[in-house]
């Protein structure tokens, strides 16, 4: 299954970690929220073409559009691999 954004808020410090490079991967709880966001009802992976991260909940708060490259599970967490940064606004 294809969908467009997956928009995801972050803490400043990942969100600059994301935004410079350093950061490659994006770590989230076993939980059933996140199951239901990041797999379909037969347990496959949901291709998203892109996420939005947002730091913060403000109108006007930063967001950067970053490439989907896929999610997996490692380390009892799901793991979002991150491909290049689309476009940064409001920094």
């Amino acid at each position: 299954m294809d969908r467009e954004n997956l928009h995801l808020t972050l803490h400043k410090k990942w969100f600059d970690e994301i935004l410079s490079g350093k950061k490659k991967f994006e770590y989230r709880d076993i939980k059933p929220y996140w199951t239901k966001r990041l797999f379909d009802e037969t347990g496959k992976p949901i291709n998203y073409k892109r996420i939005i991260f947002r730091n913060g909940y403000s109108k006007d708060c930063r967001k950067m559009i970053v490439e989907f490259l896929g999610v997996s599970i490692m380390d009892n967490k799901y793991t979002i691999k991150l491909g290049k940064i689309i476009e940064a606004m409001n920094l």
